[in-house]
Protein backbone atom coordinates (compact mmCIF):
# COMPACT_ATOMS: atom_id res chain seq x y z
CA UNK A 1 0.00 0.00 0.00
CA UNK A 2 1.40 3.63 -0.57
CA UNK A 3 -0.36 6.76 0.19
CA UNK A 4 0.52 9.89 -1.49
CA UNK A 5 0.55 13.49 -0.05
CA UNK A 6 0.82 15.87 -3.05
CA UNK A 7 3.09 18.83 -2.57
CA UNK A 8 1.75 22.07 -5.06
CA UNK A 9 4.58 24.22 -2.98
CA UNK A 10 1.99 25.77 0.06
CA UNK A 11 0.62 22.71 1.18
CA UNK A 12 1.01 21.74 5.47
CA UNK A 13 2.74 18.52 4.10
CA UNK A 14 5.09 17.91 7.34
CA UNK A 15 2.34 17.99 10.10
CA UNK A 16 -0.15 15.00 7.27
CA UNK A 17 2.73 13.45 6.66
CA UNK A 18 3.91 12.80 10.84
CA UNK A 19 -0.16 12.48 11.39
CA UNK A 20 -0.81 9.56 8.82
CA UNK A 21 3.09 7.72 9.82
CA UNK A 22 1.69 7.99 13.90
CA UNK A 23 -2.20 6.66 12.91
CA UNK A 24 -0.53 3.45 10.34
CA UNK A 25 3.20 2.92 10.68
CA UNK A 26 3.60 0.03 9.06
CA UNK A 27 2.64 1.65 5.78
CA UNK A 28 4.60 4.08 3.07
CA UNK A 29 4.07 7.21 2.93
CA UNK A 30 5.33 9.49 0.25
CA UNK A 31 5.45 13.42 -0.33
CA UNK A 32 5.08 13.91 -4.25
CA UNK A 33 4.35 15.88 -7.12
CA UNK A 34 5.37 13.47 -9.66
CA UNK A 35 2.70 12.50 -11.63
CA UNK A 36 4.47 8.56 -11.62
CA UNK A 37 4.05 9.01 -8.13
CA UNK A 38 0.29 9.78 -8.68
CA UNK A 39 -0.27 6.38 -10.91
CA UNK A 40 1.51 4.18 -8.48
CA UNK A 41 -0.18 5.75 -5.31
CA UNK A 42 -3.33 3.29 -3.73
CA UNK A 43 -4.62 6.50 -1.61
CA UNK A 44 -4.39 10.44 -2.78
CA UNK A 45 -4.44 12.96 -0.32
CA UNK A 46 -4.12 16.95 -1.43
CA UNK A 47 -3.54 18.70 2.16
CA UNK A 48 -4.22 22.98 2.21
CA UNK A 49 -3.00 26.31 3.43
CA UNK A 50 -3.24 29.24 1.87
CA UNK A 51 -5.54 30.60 -0.99
CA UNK A 52 -7.32 28.63 -3.38
CA UNK A 53 -5.80 30.35 -6.27
CA UNK A 54 -2.47 29.84 -4.75
CA UNK A 55 -3.36 25.97 -4.16
CA UNK A 56 -4.79 25.84 -8.40
CA UNK A 57 -1.94 27.30 -9.64
CA UNK A 58 0.40 25.03 -7.83
CA UNK A 59 -0.81 22.10 -9.11
CA UNK A 60 -0.89 23.05 -12.78
CA UNK A 61 2.61 24.33 -12.52
CA UNK A 62 4.07 21.14 -12.64
CA UNK A 63 4.23 19.05 -15.80
CA UNK A 64 1.80 16.53 -15.83
CA UNK A 65 0.29 16.72 -12.48
CA UNK A 66 -3.61 17.97 -12.93
CA UNK A 67 -4.20 15.60 -15.44
CA UNK A 68 -2.63 12.81 -13.98
CA UNK A 69 -4.78 13.53 -10.49
CA UNK A 70 -7.56 13.75 -12.43
CA UNK A 71 -7.38 10.39 -14.46
CA UNK A 72 -6.38 8.57 -10.98
CA UNK A 73 -9.29 10.21 -9.43
CA UNK A 74 -11.72 10.11 -11.83
CA UNK A 75 -10.78 7.15 -13.73
CA UNK A 76 -9.18 4.96 -11.93
CA UNK A 77 -11.40 5.80 -8.72
CA UNK A 78 -8.73 6.20 -6.24
CA UNK A 79 -9.40 7.47 -2.58
CA UNK A 80 -8.95 10.87 -2.84
CA UNK A 81 -8.92 13.40 0.25
CA UNK A 82 -9.00 17.13 0.33
CA UNK A 83 -7.93 18.65 3.64
CA UNK A 84 -9.21 22.88 4.20
CA UNK A 85 -8.08 24.35 0.78
CA UNK A 86 -7.10 21.22 -0.77
CA UNK A 87 -11.35 20.37 -0.24
CA UNK A 88 -11.84 23.69 -1.50
CA UNK A 89 -10.19 23.40 -4.73
CA UNK A 90 -12.66 20.35 -5.15
CA UNK A 91 -15.41 22.79 -6.25
CA UNK A 92 -15.90 24.18 -9.85
CA UNK A 93 -15.41 27.84 -8.83
CA UNK A 94 -13.74 29.68 -6.13
CA UNK A 95 -14.23 33.19 -4.89
CA UNK A 96 -11.45 33.94 -3.10
CA UNK A 97 -9.25 37.04 -3.83
CA UNK A 98 -10.87 37.04 -7.54
CA UNK A 99 -12.65 33.97 -9.34
CA UNK A 100 -10.49 30.87 -10.29
CA UNK A 101 -11.70 27.57 -11.43
CA UNK A 102 -11.46 24.61 -9.32
CA UNK A 103 -10.63 21.06 -9.75
CA UNK A 104 -14.64 20.31 -10.24
CA UNK A 105 -14.95 17.17 -8.62
CA UNK A 106 -17.60 18.01 -6.59
CA UNK A 107 -19.62 20.37 -7.58
CA UNK A 108 -20.34 23.64 -5.92
CA UNK A 109 -18.81 26.84 -5.09
CA UNK A 110 -16.41 28.49 -2.58
CA UNK A 111 -17.43 31.71 -0.98
CA UNK A 112 -16.08 33.73 1.82
CA UNK A 113 -17.80 33.33 5.24
CA UNK A 114 -20.60 35.98 6.16
CA UNK A 115 -19.45 37.63 8.69
CA UNK A 116 -21.85 37.73 11.86
CA UNK A 117 -21.95 39.77 15.10
CA UNK A 118 -19.57 38.34 17.70
CA UNK A 119 -17.69 36.19 14.99
CA UNK A 120 -14.48 36.63 14.20
CA UNK A 121 -13.34 36.40 10.22
CA UNK A 122 -11.03 33.39 9.82
CA UNK A 123 -13.20 30.67 11.65
CA UNK A 124 -9.93 30.19 13.83
CA UNK A 125 -10.38 27.29 16.62
CA UNK A 126 -12.45 24.17 17.69
CA UNK A 127 -15.44 23.71 16.78
CA UNK A 128 -18.00 20.54 17.36
CA UNK A 129 -19.37 19.31 13.82
CA UNK A 130 -23.02 18.03 12.94
CA UNK A 131 -23.17 14.72 11.47
CA UNK A 132 -26.00 14.26 8.85
CA UNK A 133 -27.15 10.63 8.50
CA UNK A 134 -24.89 8.38 6.80
CA UNK A 135 -22.63 5.13 6.75
CA UNK A 136 -19.47 6.68 5.17
CA UNK A 137 -16.67 4.65 6.16
CA UNK A 138 -14.38 7.61 6.71
CA UNK A 139 -16.68 8.70 9.56
CA UNK A 140 -16.86 5.01 11.27
CA UNK A 141 -17.18 5.05 15.15
CA UNK A 142 -17.28 9.61 14.69
CA UNK A 143 -19.50 10.83 17.06
CA UNK A 144 -21.92 13.57 16.52
CA UNK A 145 -20.85 16.43 18.29
CA UNK A 146 -17.55 15.42 17.96
CA UNK A 147 -14.89 18.72 17.83
CA UNK A 148 -12.29 19.38 15.29
CA UNK A 149 -9.96 22.50 14.70
CA UNK A 150 -10.32 25.16 11.74
CA UNK A 151 -9.13 27.80 10.15
CA UNK A 152 -10.64 29.29 7.49
CA UNK A 153 -12.37 31.95 5.78
CA UNK A 154 -14.25 30.83 2.70
CA UNK A 155 -16.63 27.48 2.94
CA UNK A 156 -17.59 25.50 0.45
CA UNK A 157 -21.40 25.23 -1.16
CA UNK A 158 -22.46 22.23 -2.50
CA UNK A 159 -24.86 21.61 -5.02
CA UNK A 160 -26.16 18.69 -4.41
CA UNK A 161 -27.12 18.81 -0.58
CA UNK A 162 -26.97 14.66 -0.72
CA UNK A 163 -22.64 15.40 -1.27
CA UNK A 164 -22.75 17.04 2.64
CA UNK A 165 -21.85 14.53 5.57
CA UNK A 166 -21.46 17.05 8.47
CA UNK A 167 -21.62 20.51 9.26
CA UNK A 168 -20.35 23.01 11.90
CA UNK A 169 -22.50 26.09 13.17
CA UNK A 170 -20.39 29.30 12.94
CA UNK A 171 -23.02 32.20 12.30
CA UNK A 172 -24.55 30.06 9.94
CA UNK A 173 -24.32 26.33 9.25
CA UNK A 174 -21.20 25.49 6.93
CA UNK A 175 -20.47 22.58 5.51
CA UNK A 176 -17.45 20.75 6.85
CA UNK A 177 -16.82 17.04 5.65
CA UNK A 178 -18.30 16.55 1.85
CA UNK A 179 -18.49 13.43 -0.32
CA UNK A 180 -18.70 11.76 -3.83
CA UNK A 181 -18.17 8.49 -4.86
CA UNK A 182 -14.45 8.42 -4.12
CA UNK A 183 -13.60 11.54 -3.34
CA UNK A 184 -13.56 13.10 0.89
CA UNK A 185 -13.10 16.89 1.65
CA UNK A 186 -12.40 17.89 5.19
CA UNK A 187 -12.55 21.17 5.86
CA UNK A 188 -11.03 21.35 9.05
CA UNK A 189 -7.61 19.93 9.74
CA UNK A 190 -7.86 16.59 11.33
CA UNK A 191 -3.90 16.35 11.72
CA UNK A 192 -4.24 19.02 14.27
CA UNK A 193 -7.64 17.68 15.92
CA UNK A 194 -6.33 15.22 18.18
CA UNK A 195 -7.45 11.46 18.57
CA UNK A 196 -10.49 12.39 16.45
CA UNK A 197 -9.17 13.55 13.83
CA UNK A 198 -6.65 11.22 13.67
CA UNK A 199 -9.51 8.40 13.28
CA UNK A 200 -10.52 10.08 10.41
CA UNK A 201 -7.10 9.99 8.48
CA UNK A 202 -7.13 5.94 9.79
CA UNK A 203 -10.81 5.58 8.26
CA UNK A 204 -10.23 7.44 5.04
CA UNK A 205 -6.81 4.77 5.33
CA UNK A 206 -9.20 1.71 5.70
CA UNK A 207 -11.24 3.17 2.85
CA UNK A 208 -11.90 0.74 -0.33
CA UNK A 209 -14.74 2.88 -2.17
Amino acid sequence: MKTVIIDYGAGNVESVLNALSFVKNNEKFLVSNKPSDIRAANHIILPGVGAFGDCMDGLKSVEGLLPEIRKQVLVEKKPFLGICVGMQVLASIGYENGEHQGLGFINGKVEKITAQEGLKIPHMGWNEIMLKPNKHQALKDVKNGEHFYFANSYHFICQNENNVLAQVEYGSKLNAIIAKENILGIQFHPEKSGEAGLLILKNFLNWRP
